[in-house]
């Protein structure tokens, strides 16, 4: 089967309908063993490198969700042949025949990327190496989402770039007849940043150098090796200095991609919360730049043992086993963001339950994600009873040993972490949590709803208003 992706423009495709949810206390503990699907980061990532090399690479375990089908469906648009194996199933290998190096074809039409910043900025390198005409856009929320912060750094390879104010999509975007390399210092600790710069750099001549002043998760960095890429990484302090030698030959290679640590953030919190509980996540992603939440809830005095740790794909891999604990407060040092930007909403949630103050630093970047995750988190605590306060860019919240009251309604502003946060948040709150909205955690996490109730046992834990 060749994969047929939407182009549809988002003003004229049809809206999912909402789909609220409650959240309440299950009946008993949660338990089992599960696996959550493939990494998010790594599944973009492998469909991309994939389509830059020669011949074709079998890809494992991808994440089947709408952010990675966006990114499929414009890569295909770019002239890679992309196809499911159907004969596998449930959890099928994909297959990705690529154009090689420079040979991306100009599409025939706007590349929606739906929700997908990871995919935006990301692809926004790849097409500013190619001389042509592309046009990208996307939803509502990733229309709102700034992409200065990679454009204003592609115009010094030649690129040029046309787009609303502010630099939000749609964006149109021209590679020049030769790019240049790259010598530049990322202005903010972000991994799309400075896989949106690599990506370019493989395109021009010479070596393209990306500085980051903290180091980010490097998921790119290991990919660009894994098909063939020259990399040398040097630490820098708290950051590293990353070269990449440009225009190589890329080749296809088999990728086998590991479970999300992001998305494994829920269960493993809500078996943390909810007495009783233990539960297995097995094959997950356990880079060393992805842990930082483990880190965190380790000190707070989460039960989580790691077993069977080995690598897969130039990756880290394991299984967690995930026990009920009582939690404290900690200060999560700023420095520790860029390895858990994504699971703060759901550590915070982990927060109000614990005994003390946890003060989380140096939030800015969640100011642009998805949602203003910032305020929204802040949001999502305070109506169902935690105590919760903003100072500049940290997060504190004031937890007393105890659950928080619950029984609030959470508006997710089409934010999938903030829907699966507030859901958790329900498991263990005293009264049940509702959530406006949670039709779009298929973005990330198809299934969520199934498995957390199948941890529940006989009882759904989470249930239609």
């Amino acid at each position: 089967m060749v994969y047929r992706g939407a182009m549809t423009s988002p003003d004229t495709a049809a809206s999912p309908r909402p789909k609220p949810l409650v959240a309440r206390r299950p009946a008993g503990p949660l338990a089992g063993a599960i696996t959550v699907p493939g990494d998010k980061s790594i599944s973009h990532r492998a469909l991309m490198f994939a389509a830059l090399a020669i011949g074709e690479t079998r890809i494992k375990g991808l994440l089947e969700g709408e952010d990675v089908l966006r990114t499929a469906a414009a890569m295909q648009a770019l002239g890679a042949t992309i196809s499911r194996d159907d004969a596998q199933g449930e959890g099928a290998d994909w297959l990705v025949a690529g154009r090689g190096v420079g040979g991306l074809a100009e599409p025939g039409d706007v590349l929606d990327m739906g929700n997908s910043g990871t995919a935006a900025r990301l692809l926004a390198g790849v097409l500013a190496a190619h001389p042509f005409l592309s046009v990208m856009t996307g939803d509502a929320s990733l229309r709102r989402r700034p992409m200065r912060r990679v454009t204003d750094l592609l115009v010094h390879g030649g690129a040029t770039f046309l787009s609303r104010e502010g630099g939000r999509l749609p964006l149109a975007i021209r590679g020049p007849a030769e790019p240049m390399p790259l010598a530049v210092t990322t202005p903010v600790p972000s991994a799309q940043v400075k896989s949106a710069l690599l990506l370019f750099g493989l395109h021009a001549p010479g070596v393209t150098v990306v500085e980051e002043k903290e180091a980010t998760r490097d998921h790119t960095e290991a990919m660009l090796r894994h098909f063939g890429a020259h990399v040398a990484v040097e630490e820098v302090g708290a950051g590293r200095r990353i070269a990449l030698r440009g225009q190589p030959e890329l080749f296809a290679r088999d990728v086998s991609v590991p479970g999300d640590p992001s998305s494994a953030a829920f269960p493993l919190v809500a078996a943390l919360l909810v007495p009783g509980s233990r539960v297995t996540i097995r094959d997950l992603g356990l880079n060393p730049l992805r842990t930082g939440l483990l880190t965190t809830l380790m000190e707070m005095g989460a039960d989580i043992a790691v077993a069977n740790r080995r690598e897969q794909g130039g990756e880290a891999v394991g299984d967690l086993v995930a026990s009920h604990a009582a939690l404290r407060g900690v200060d999560v040092p700023y420095e520790r963001a860029p390895s858990m930007i994504d699971e703060y909403p759901v550590l915070a949630v982990a927060a109000a339950f614990a005994h003390g103050t946890t003060r989380m630093r140096g939030l800015a970047e969640l100011r642009v994600k998805e949602s203003d995750r910032l305020a929204a988190t802040a949001a999502l605590l305070a109506a169902n009873g935690a105590r919760v306060e903003i100072e500049g860019d940290d997060l504190l919240v004031h937890g007393s040993g105890r659950p928080p009251a619950g029984g609030g309604m959470v508006e997710t502003h089409m934010d999938h972490r903030l829907a699966m946060s507030a859901l958790v948040l329900g498991l263990a709150a005293e009264a049940p949590v509702a959530v406006d909205d949670t039709s779009f955690i298929d973005t990330s996490f198809p299934g969520f709803v199934g498995l957390m109730n199948g941890l529940a046992g006989e009882t759904p834990a989470l249930v239609a208003p």
